[in-house]
């Protein structure tokens, strides 16, 4: 037995290393609109689900027939996930390819890209994750074949095994991602899951039990389905549903103290698989193996979903980490006791069973994040979601308690501590309610929160700052168009932010289109700009919400700039797909001939600056770089062309009134020339960023240098 728990102790950390690359490599391909990462991710979740429920039923029509052996089926099942590190990169390309040449010829609308990008990926990342969902059944087959008396609670041990792995693939694969890049991560979960398929196909010639000791639970299985398994199901179901959505609600809320880098979210993800563990090893040891499942328990799940509310509350004062422990590890603790407990008690050992049960749960986990994510938080937001998630819980709870008539804690106890906890969740105050005066918007992608007055203006989303008021924004817009060599007719900015971008760009009498991911941040404009809804309505300002990759590599326009303002940190997760040698491959087909791409970057470590500075060296023949004003941040420009060597004089006399009314409206000078001269007199050779760190390589979407950190700078932000 100590064989099956290394397997899938192995086989959940390979599980977690390839969903995180397999989704990155997918949001490279295509898109990192909200809307797609949800397609990939359902993708995955009911590709489990499919196979545990097909391997199961295949077990379950040859357990009958002599020599076939469940730790073969489990060895082929690992190969072949093994083999999926090769071939779903090369088949992620040929759908990327394929979609290509789809909208060439027959012209998509966005819902028709996403429903065919949604085909490309269910049949590219379906049969592997089958693979991993099989992987459940064959080896309760096997145990059952060899162990006869583990087999009635061997889905918890193996559950109990592969969440173990899962909690070291939230971490470890963060490292090898940083030193080797995805497709190096790739080769070590394909090495691991190589390892398995030999070590199982090499016992599997080991000594099978005798005819007299024919595999037979310990309990007996029931074969027609009764009211008990029904309800068993249900809440397997609903289990899922719960986990998941409240997953969705974690990330907005914890954000706001965590920040958006990738160690970040992998605290959270692996403080939820920790505390599943723990739950879990509860659930294995000792009399609780004998524990029915009680009404109190249903409404302790329920109530512990609140806790996320309290530990959220600005006005606590606590360490990060230890948020996110209050918040997530109690409810997690509890699912994690109650999914292999149900399970086990479906499925006694039988294979069939536990992937149809398993399966049922899995659907749970997909319809989890779009409900969370697409109704419930837009409509009320994280409060009311997270009440929504547990009331149904704490009242099935409470009234199975009640029926049940139990006297080790009286039920008015019980309710009482309810109460308390709703009580106490119902008045705990979100981030949000520390700004004021502030304006609140929530969409299927975050919350966004307008904050301040005057010079103190702010936005956040999901708790995170994005911008301020500063000139710095206006120059990512003016200093580009000033060093056009012809009078310029349109431009593109990538991230609306503010914006103050965006309204700078329309200062000059030109077509603005600004790209914004975030629904809800543009209709905030007025907030921080009193001309706002005057510019939105301008036949010259045009605002498309979705990825500003995706709008460039679809697009048939053509600007004169494109402003590139990837949202901060500089380590945010995602970003470097703004900053990568893939991104300005598809931003320089989009520029007219003498036309300017403007990369801004933040401050950043020696390695980000000198890798983002080789991947616009090795995109564009000419690259200058400028300080900018307020001594905070670079600003590029690169072209096709040679870019003139213009004096501060000449930048300014290139401006249109309005422009030079806009570009001096923050200061800190007081002329557009004074103004201009500050950034010149900046100006640094684009090799003393490369000599920062000469071995470090250009951005790219395999090596996304910002974003993996830990080692090279031995902190987490």
């Amino acid at each position: 037995m100590a064989w099956f728990f290394a397997f899938f102790l192995i086989s959940g950390f390979c599980g977690i290393l390839y969903e995180v690359v397999w989704l990155r490599l997918a949001m490279a391909q295509f898109t990192v609109a909200t809307g797609f990462v949800s397609i990939v991710l359902s993708v995955f979740m009911l590709g489990l689900g499919f196979g545990s429920w097909r391997a199961g039923r295949y077990v379950e029509r040859r357990e009958t027939r002599p020599g076939v052996r469940g730790l073969r089926l489990y060895a082929l099942a690992e190969l072949l996930i093994g083999a999926s590190a090769l071939l779903v990169p090369l088949e992620l390309a040929w759908g990327r390819a394929l979609m290509e040449k789809l909208a060439g010829t027959l012209p998509l609308s966005t819902a028709g890209y996403y429903a065919a990008a949604g085909i490309a990926i269910t049949l590219t990342l379906g049969p592997w994750c089958a693979c991993m969902g099989a992987t459940f059944p064959f080896a309760m087959f096997a145990i059952k074949e060899r162990f006869p008396r583990q087999s009635p609670r061997s889905f918890s041990y193996l559950y109990l095994a592969n969440v173990a792995g899962a909690v070291l693939g939230s971490l470890v694969p963060l490292l090898f991602i940083e030193r080797w890049g995805f497709h190096g991560a790739l080769r070590v979960g394909m090495a691991l899951n190589a390892c398995l398929a030999a070590c199982a196909f090499t016992l599997s010639f080991g000594a099978a039990p005798k005819p007299g000791q024919a595999a037979q639970p310990a309990a007996p299985v029931l074969k027609e389905r009764t009211s008990q398994e029904t309800a068993c199901l249900w809440l397997l179901f609903a289990t899922g549903l719960t986990t998941m959505g409240v997953e969705v609600a974690w990330v907005r809320l914890f954000t706001a103290f965590l920040g958006t880098v990738v160690y970040a979210f992998a605290s959270i993800l692996g403080t939820y698989l920790a505390a599943t563990y723990i739950g879990s090893k509860i659930y294995r040891s000792g009399e609780s193996q004998a524990r029915s499942l009680s009404g109190g328990g249903l409404a302790l799940l329920g109530l512990s979903v609140l806790l996320a509310l309290v530990a959220c509350d600005p006005r606590i004062i606590l360490v990060p980490l230890v948020r996110v422990i209050i918040g997530v590890v109690p409810f997690s603790a509890c699912a994690g006791y109650l999914m292999p407990l149900l399970l086990d008690r479906i499925s006694g050992g039988d294979p069939a069973r536990a992937g149809r049960g398993y399966a049922i749960n899995i659907v749970g986990c997909v319809a989890g994040p779009l409900i969370s994510g697409f109704v419930l938080l837009p409509l009320v937001g994280e409060r009311f979601a997270l009440l929504i998630f547990a009331l149904p819980w704490i009242v099935a709870g409470l009234g199975s308690w009640f029926s049940e008539g139990r006297k080790a804690a009286p039920a008015w106890q019980v309710g009482a501590a309810a109460a308390a906890v709703l009580i106490l969740a119902l008045f705990t105050r979100g981030y949000e309610k520390e700004y004021s005066p502030r304006r609140v918007l929530r969409d299927y992608v975050a919350t966004v929160v307008a904050a301040g007055t005057g010079d103190e203006r702010r936005l956040l989303v999901n708790g995170v700052g994005m911008t301020s008021l500063t000139p710095i924004t206006k120059m990512m817009a003016h200093l580009p168009l000033a060093f056009l060599p012809r009078a310029p007719r349109s431009a593109a900015v990538i991230c609306f932010g503010m914006g103050t971008t965006h309204r700078a760009m329309l200062s000059w009498g030109i077509h603005s289109t600004a790209v914004e991911l975030v629904p809800s941040v543009p209709r905030v404009f007025s907030f921080f700009h009193d001309d706002g809804d005057r510019l939105l309505a301008s036949p010259l300002s045009r605002v498309v919400i979705d990825d500003g990759r995706f709008h460039l590599e679809r697009t048939s326009e053509f600007y004169d700039v494109i402003a590139i303002d990837p949202p901060p940190p500089v380590e945010a997760a995602a970003s470097s797909l703004l900053y990568s040698r893939e991104f300005y491959a598809a931003a320089k087909p989009r520029l007219r001939p003498g036309g300017i791409l403007a990369q801004w970057l933040p401050d950043a470590d020696s390695a980000v600056q000198a890798s983002v500075a080789k991947a616009l060296k090795e995109s564009f023949p000419y690259v200058r770089v400028f300080q900018s004003i307020e001594d905070w941040g670079w600003h590029f420009l690169a072209s096709d062309s040679p870019l003139p060597r213009r004096t501060a004089a000449d930048l300014a006399a290139r401006l249109p009134a309005r422009a030079v009314a806009d570009l001096l409206e923050w200061g800190p000078e007081g002329s557009a020339e004074a103004q201009f001269k500050d950034v010149l007199d900046r100006e640094l050779p684009l090799e003393d960023l490369i000599r920062q760190d000469p071995a470090v390589p250009a951005l790219q979407d395999d090596r996304p240098i910002n974003e993996y950190y830990l080692l090279r700078c031995g902190k987490v932000e």
